[in-house]
């Protein structure tokens, strides 16, 4: 008879197999990223068991490897040393058992005795409604070298949500951590008449045996605003404050705010490890963008806090689909706490992908829009690596499908700058950046940024001293935007053409300077 491990490990054989057989083909589309973390083939979501374990980052994340639409859900596995170089692994977790048949859902690792413990929600359908009919528990496997899991045999060692105002079912995502002598683990939830998100707490004093504290934060408050379920959980402390971090689903949108289909953002508060209760201030986002959910956090040997999160929007357009593989991460950022808000900034490590590149500085960018158009004159003479187009200046070696750009703009007389990137000259492709001074406003604008979805998101931001730094990561297709060192980050992923490579810089009413440009190729 097969034990439940050889049927598992059997399981990832075949996962395995169909994964070997896709990838050289993936491997070949123009869109494949270069130095973002991506199954080798087929589909990707969640960011899962985000850890750092015997001196290297672990990250797992939902994965279907049978076919670039979302299925059953294993767990496929990476590892890197330095976030930058990122090593596959076999896939570590099948949904082999009665009580995750459908899926290993998401969830977190943490070692304990020098092993490494995932914890996760087992899924199973229970009719055709998947939105109703569905039961959901939350089970461990443990590995004594990080790489070969086994399950349980007591699992699930969460089997069914606490009595009270939470949904039975919709139950998922536990985070785990150690706390004092106790370990913790939050869980996405909602409310019984699904109105309102909320997340659990619950302690352990050695991972296998839980007991339900207290439902955190949300549900008992007016919290209908805040949407109707709290997915992917992450508690941390950061600079003396606790942080709750979670992806509400179902907010409506305000103003420039929440025109995605799902948000990712946290609260900062107070967590009374004795009650079980969260005092929090209000939710702020993580990210700006189009593509941004379900992030979560590590703490490494450096004491800092970094984040990974999934670059893609659930009931988006996603093109690569057709070529076999679907969604990425971000690239893994740094969290800290100043002034009362969290800033993201790439971890430093990013600069190991660094090619050769190319520097300006202090140059005058002025008027591009059609009606001030202008050409070459003695008045506007720049730097013969350069040259002036219709709609804007290009640099030389300031191009390209993968690379970072660090830019400095002097707001200078213009009513708003910025610049276009992965710019297609026949196809008429780009993705535009623009900072509005009078909305105080930085604009992320794909509606021509090749195949995919289009949309606008605009985000609050303030100049200092008149000036905007921006960091930029551009992949096959993605862009990443950080300005003002960490105060705001925006994420998109875009699908161009493969001619589509140009960059250029513009100012509208008036002129600005462009008082530094950087920029390396990059790549794993």
């Amino acid at each position: 008879m097969t034990s439940p491990q050889e049927k598992h490990f059997e399981a990832l054989e075949r996962a395995e197999a169909s994964i070997a057989e896709a990838r050289e083909r993936v491997a070949q589309d123009r869109w494949r990223l270069r130095y973002h973390v991506a199954a080798p083939a087929y589909w990707i979501n969640d960011p899962n068991g985000f850890s750092f374990y015997r001196g290297e980052y672990h990250l797992f994340y939902q994965h279907h490897p049978y076919s670039p639409e979302w299925g059953p859900m294993y767990w496929g596995h990476v590892k890197s040393r330095d976030l930058a170089h990122w090593e596959h692994l076999p896939i570590a977790l099948a949904p082999t058992e009665d009580y995750e048949r459908d899926g290993c859902f998401s969830g977190s690792a943490i070692e304990k005795d020098g092993k490494l413990w995932l914890m996760y929600t087992g899924n199973v359908w229970t009719g055709e409604n998947r939105d109703h009919d569905l039961k959901q528990v939350q089970a461990l496997a443990c590995s004594e070298d990080g790489i070969l899991f086994e399950k349980l045999a007591n699992n699930p060692v969460i089997a069914a949500a606490p009595e009270g105002d939470v949904h039975p079912f919709h139950f998922r995502d536990p985070k785990v951590w150690e706390h004092g002598n106790a370990y913790y683990c939050v869980l996405g939830s909602q409310t019984t008449d699904r109105r309102s998100g909320q997340v659990l707490l619950y302690r352990s004093s050695n991972l296998t045996d839980w007991s339900f504290v207290n439902i955190m934060a949300g549900g008992q408050e007016p919290t209908e605003t805040l949407g109707y379920m709290w997915e992917c959980p992450d508690v941390f402390a950061l600079n003396g404050h606790d942080v709750l971090v979670c992806s509400p689903q179902g907010m409506k949108p305000v103003g420039d705010l929440y025109h995605n289909l799902h948000q990712s953002g946290y609260m900062l508060g107070k967590l009374d490890y004795d009650t079980g209760r969260f005092e929090h201030g209000e939710l702020q986002l993580l990210d700006y963008g189009f593509d941004f959910y379900a992030p979560q956090t590590t703490e490494d040997d450096q004491g800092r806090r970094i984040m990974i999160a999934w670059m893609t929007m659930w009931e988006d357009k996603m093109p690569e689909q057709v070529r076999g593989w679907a969604g990425a991460m971000t690239i893994p950022r740094v969290l800290t706490l100043e002034n009362g808000r969290i800033l993201s900034r790439p971890v430093p490590e990013l600069v190991n992908l660094r090619g050769e590149g190319v520097s300006y500085e202090q140059i005058r960018i002025a008027d591009a829009s059609p009606e001030n158009a202008y050409a070459e004159s003695e008045e506007y003479a720049m730097p013969s690596a350069s040259s002036v187009i219709r709609g804007g200046q290009e640099f030389a070696g300031v191009n390209g499908d993968c690379l970072e750009l660090e830019v400095e703009f002097d707001a200078g007389s213009a009513a708003s700058f910025g610049l276009s990137l992965r710019v297609g000259e026949t196809s008429g492709e780009e993705t535009l950046l623009t900072y509005d001074r009078e909305q105080q406003k930085l604009i992320l604008d794909r509606e021509r940024s090749g195949a995919g979805s289009g949309g606008i998101r605009k985000a609050p931001l303030a100049l200092r001293e008149d000036r905007l730094r921006l960091r930029i990561f551009i992949d096959r297709s993605s862009v990443e935007i950080f300005a003002q060192d960490g105060e705001l980050a925006m994420s998109a992923r875009i699908y161009p053409g493969v001619d589509s490579t140009g960059i250029r810089f513009f100012a509208e009413g008036g002129e600005s300077v462009l008082t530094a440009l950087h920029c390396w190729p990059l790549d794993r």
